[in-house]
């Protein structure tokens, strides 16, 4: 995909002729690869021969997982058994060719197979080593296991959250892993200044990227009112607004926005109400301001509602599923969504939210199978079909490609 109406001819990805080890599990590590991916680098992925445990989760078709697919879509997948002597020396072959190698083992984990940064740097002097982990490499937190849900209450996140749930004092139950996404993307940018920077040293280099640090950049304002003594004042809580048939949500982020809304509402004499008419008064009466929005949204549906709303230029949506979302024609209009296969038939894939006018940007359109790329990179690695199958777990597996 490229910048609607201005993409340049036959496009190749910005990191066309990278060469990604991808030895990581789960969400993070995956979706930073992934994006690699879609901007044109070659990832290969390792993984045991019984494969990484995302292949388990649901949706399943035939036992090829969408969500692992979601995940790890143009990767080449190789399967080696790292316990053993032969494929530690397999993954040394393959790291003196490739450019990056990116891993979310718990810190000490690499370092006992004899593939951390310090001991392989030699082979590779131009590699980037990308580690990500909950807490960083190093420090008293640095061993301690660590999941998205743990990183999210340990980064105060989830109480900053609740602050602003009136009336409740239970943190909420989390679903959704912003910090495997976000710590994904924080490294993907990393891997990309560490490359920039290569290009004029001629030299690799290792990354940390922690995942607590990654969540805790999530609380821009809340960090700040941590440190310094803040009079305690009402904030603007942008929240659902009540239609009559659904909610609606509205931001009142600017001067203009809230005239427009009182003008929506039928109260514009509000503007210079002094409950209301600066921000600052705003503030300490947002909830009074809130009922008598909710007072006229009440009246109306929910289509009425952002009607009039748009009309007014009032920055506002439904609240929709992600289904609903998903069919939202200027996701058609993007070319947000990309239909890819597997062994389970087709399914459709998110492509990256940013396009570019002289770089090609999307998901390829099949998964490997597990092991499917293995003999073939052993082979580049100079190994003989005796060798490989002394270095690879299951022979059988590795025999296509």
């Amino acid at each position: 995909m490229t910048i609607a109406g201005k993409g340049e001819g036959n496009l190749t990805g910005s990191f066309a002729g990278l060469r990604v080890l991808d030895f990581s599990t789960t969400i993070a590590g995956p979706h930073c690869t992934r994006m690699l991916a879609d901007t044109g680098a070659e990832v290969i992925k390792i993984e045991t021969a019984e494969g990484e445990t995302m292949r388990t989760r649901p949706p399943l078709r035939n036992h090829c997982s969408t969500a692992f697919g979601q995940l790890n879509i143009g990767k080449n997948s190789v399967v080696l058994d790292l316990k053993s002597p032969d494929g530690v020396e397999a993954v040394r072959r393959l790291i003196a060719s490739a450019d990056v190698l990116v891993e979310n083992f718990r810190p000490g984990v690499m370092k006992r197979l004899k593939l951390d940064y310090d001991s392989v740097r030699a082979l590779n002097p131009k590699l980037i080593y990308c580690s990500i982990s909950g807490y960083g490499q190093t420090g008293p937190s640095a061993e301690l296991p660590a999941y998205a849900p743990v990183i999210h209450a340990a980064s105060g996140y989830e109480m900053a959250h609740l602050a602003y749930q009136p009336g409740r004092s239970r943190p909420d139950y989390c679903g959704i892993y912003h910090a495997d996404v976000l710590t994904g993307v924080y490294a993907y940018g990393a891997i990309g200044a560490a490359l920039y920077q290569r290009h004029a040293t001629g030299k690799g280099q290792h990354i940390d990227v922690s995942m607590l640090e990654s969540m805790l950049s999530l609380t821009l304002n809340e960090m700040q009112w941590a440190q310094f003594e803040v009079k305690p004042t009402q904030r603007p809580m942008f929240g659902p607004i009540e239609t009559s048939d659904g909610y609606v949500m509205v931001a009142i982020a600017s001067e203009k926005t809230f005239q427009s809304l009182m003008q929506v509402i039928g109260h514009q004499e509000w503007v210079s109400d002094p409950r209301f008419a600066k921000y600052a008064d705003r503030r300490e009466n947002w909830a009074k301001l809130m009922e008598g929005v909710e007072a006229w949204s009440r009246s109306v549906s929910t289509e009425q509602c952002l009607a009039a709303l748009n009309a007014e230029g009032v920055p506002s949506s439904a609240y929709r599923t992600v289904k609903q979302a998903l069919a939202d024609p200027q996701i058609a209009h993007r070319g947000a969504l990309a239909e890819v296969e597997d062994g389970g038939g087709t399914f459709k894939v998110l492509n990256l939210p940013f396009r570019m006018s002289g770089a090609k940007v999307s998901a390829a359109r099949k998964m490997a199978t597990l092991g499917e790329h293995t003999r073939a990179y052993l082979k580049e690695a100079g190994l003989s079909d005796d060798d490989i199958a002394a270095f690879a777990e299951k022979p059988a597996t590795v025999a296509r490609g």
